[in-house]
């Protein structure tokens, strides 16, 4: 394949992508750095990252009186529609998990 930009040849090269197991093939230009993704094989790592849950992470936050707290993510509260006063249930199955269920 030849390089839109200035004709030079370019290779073919595997890259990961964060959170995928699958790689996506890139077509690279050494000469003007221009590169392509396949279509293929990112549309396949694509619906891979689309099956995993959202991951966020969150610092801990010092309320008043010794109590903690975490602020959510935008991204998170406007893919949720979450509005203030809404209750919430949280369970804590073990030491290093809890659940935050929407009620």
């Amino acid at each position: 394949m030849k390089c839109p930009k200035c004709e030079s040849k370019m290779k073919l090269v595997e890259v990961n992508i964060e959170g995928a197991k699958n790689k996506v093939l890139s077509y690279q230009c050494s000469k003007c750095d221009y590169f392509e993704f396949d279509t293929q094989t990112g549309s396949k790592v694509l619906e891979e990252l689309r099956e995993q849950p959202l991951k966020i992470k969150q610092k801990i936050v010092k309320l008043s009186n010794n109590r903690l707290g975490i602020y959510f993510n935008k991204h998170l509260v406007e893919s949720l529609n979450l509005k203030p006063g809404e209750q919430i249930s949280i369970t804590v199955p073990d030491k290093k998990h809890f659940l935050v269920h929407l009620e």
